[in-house]
């Protein structure tokens, strides 16, 4: 499995003890706009162990020029965004296990949600 995250375990600072704490890494990305849908892409393809993607959106066309996760086929299935992105993701990195919670995500933290809360922690 390293052979896939070769060039970035070349990478000193990284280096494979880095490589399997990153797959042993739970991270959650709130907010699948133009930042949050380059930083799952990119925390996918690193090879983070479990990826939760929160949002409440549903993808419209407009959000396509800037949105690199999504397509028109997600626009004509309105789909919502962190479905959406999982889906995507999955195709990209089978190795990651990814969450989609399709809820909004508030000051209150995701705490104030047990069942939400509890999915993150699985």
């Amino acid at each position: 499995m390293l052979e896939r995250y070769s060039r970035q375990t070349l990478f000193a600072p990284i280096g494979q003890e880095g490589q399997k704490r990153l797959q042993a890494a739970t991270m959650m990305v709130v907010g699948c706009g133009a930042l949050g849908t380059v930083l799952a892409n990119n925390l996918c393809r690193a090879g983070v162990g479990h990826l939760v993607i929160a949002d409440r959106d549903y993808i419209e066309l407009n959000n396509l020029q800037r949105q690199i996760l999504f397509d028109e086929d997600d626009v004509v299935r309105h789909l919502p965004k962190a479905v959406a992105a999982a889906e995507r993701l999955r195709r990209v990195n089978s190795d990651v296990k990814i969450d989609a919670l399709v809820e909004d995500i508030h000051g209150d933290g995701i705490e104030s949600n047990p069942l939400s809360y509890q999915r993150c922690l699985q």
